[in-house]
């Protein structure tokens, strides 16, 4: 019974070490050393920047056995390590999108100029066709009211002729009482002289 709780006080003590996999980041404004001895006595092969991930193999309180992306392994002071991406990294990747957010917006303006020019173009034309619309219309009503006095004047002149062939029937009236006044004075000296035409 006692080498029991001992051995289960051993498991909990040990299971730090055997944790699962977790992901960390060197914390803020650090440069943290990856070391092939366990305890980070040796001296660094490399040194992680902040923000810097890496996987988390095993982990107690003073040293953490890690492996980078690029498959590196090794051991770092885990009291360096935080399990919350780093504000620098943080800020970076919020720049990052920012900027990526940003060429898009450009890219999608750009993309909209020509279609925006078109647009403005298309608005003018149109101002320009309402413009020649509305003088059409004026102009429309003006030959309407001119219309309706023609049909006034037609109403009120009709049964009445033409001044061109009053005109015309004057003027053969006229030469017709000419010629009748020639003839009737020739034929009334021709009757009081004996047929003899005389002027």
């Amino acid at each position: 019974m006692q080498l029991g709780v001992w051995g289960f006080i051993g498991l909990i003590a040990l299971a730090p070490l055997t944790a699962a996999a977790d992901t960390a980041y060197v914390t803020d404004n650090l440069r943290l050393g990856l070391h092939q001895a366990p305890d980070t006595s040796d001296r660094a092969g490399r040194y992680l920047d902040s923000g810097q991930e890496m996987e988390v193999l095993t982990r107690d309180r003073n040293y953490a056995n890690v492996r980078l992306p690029d498959g590196a392994e090794g051991w770092v002071k885990a009291a360096y390590l935080v399990d919350d991406k780093p504000a620098k990294l943080i800020v970076a990747e919020i720049t990052a999108e920012r900027d990526a957010l940003t060429l898009e917006l450009e890219e999608t303006r750009q993309s909209f100029a020509a279609p925006a020019a078109t647009i403005d173009a298309l608005r003018l034309e149109a101002a320009a066709f309402d413009v020649r619309l509305a003088e059409a219309s004026s102009r429309i009503s003006d030959l309407e009211e001119e219309n309706a006095g023609f049909q006034g004047m037609k109403a009120q002149y009709r049964g009445s002729l033409p001044l061109s062939w009053v005109a015309a029937a004057i003027g053969v009236c006229l030469i017709g009482g000419f010629l009748f006044g020639m003839w009737w004075v020739d034929r009334r000296s021709r009757q009081r002289h004996g047929g003899i035409r005389i002027y």
